[in-house]
């Protein structure tokens, strides 16, 4: 800890920017390959138009997209903006979370969770789903970092409440909720517990509603065409874990005292 002290600010910013790039990159992997089932191991990195493997030159998160300008060197198929982007959300998710939680267990999580919350987005806003192989390890991981962040207790209880409500909207609306979505807050109330799981969900529908009601009103969408509930719930996760302690006791103090 004490080299770690040592190192000079701006280095860190910028190690913890280039892990986010690097971490970002490696979602892309997950966006394109998780909904299709494939490895994100193997095979490495290629062209989806032409399938040539891309040289480790021109894998540099953001840089090789704009030294490319976005085309792929073998076939010059353009490549969709969606991955700099990516890429660039992820190092600002991570840089904001290291300036709010410093080198610490939290940040840590931050690093796992961070990520995750944009894999979970952008596969849920267009396969329109949220993958087992996120959700089932993120009940465990949420269990496991819950029960020493918050207590067992408190862990078990945000695990079965998350999920129980979800569960249960599932069954009154006739399948309205998603499998995807039940387990994605099964494992946000494991990690965060029960006080700030409902956080997490009202956000979520807060937020949700808005946009729906956007969407109907002003771009004349139908129901059917609404973005589904797993990018609000994520953007209510992340919230939760800035600003939950501080909304908490904004609404003990002011809405219940």
């Amino acid at each position: 800890m004490e080299f770690i002290q040592a190192i000079p600010h701006p280095v860190l910013v910028g190690a913890v920017i280039s892990l986010g790039l690097v971490i970002g990159s490696f979602a892309n992997v997950c966006i394109h390959r998780l909904p299709l089932n494939e490895s994100v191991v193997f095979p490495g990195s290629h062209c989806p138009a032409c399938s040539s493997a891309v040289r480790p030159l021109d894998n540099i998160p953001v840089i090789s997209y704009i030294i490319l300008a976005g085309k792929c060197r073998d076939c010059a198929t353009r490549i969709s903006p969606i991955y700099p982007v990516i890429e660039a959300v992820t190092a600002a998710l991570l840089i904001t979370g290291f300036f709010r939680f410093g080198l610490s267990f939290d940040f840590l999580v931050f690093v796992v969770v961070a990520p995750t919350l944009v894999i979970i987005t952008a596969i849920d806003i267009e396969p329109q789903i949220i993958p087992d192989v996120i959700t089932l390890p993120g009940i465990v991981l949420g269990l496991a970092v819950g029960t020493y962040t918050i207590g067992y207790a408190n862990s078990l209880l945000g695990f079965f409440l998350g999920g129980g409500l979800f569960y249960l909207l599932a069954v009154l609306s006739n399948g309205g909720m998603g499998g995807g979505d039940i387990k994605y807050i099964a494992a946000a109330g494991a990690l965060l517990g029960w006080q700030k799981v409902l956080l997490v969900i009202f956000i979520g529908a807060l937020l949700g509603s808005i946009i729906g009601l956007f969407q109907i009103a002003v771009q004349k969408i139908s129901r059917k065409s609404l973005i589904p509930f797993g990018p609000f719930l994520a953007m209510g996760t992340l919230i939760t874990l800035f600003y939950g302690n501080s909304l908490i006791q904004l609404y003990l103090d002011y809405l219940v005292g």
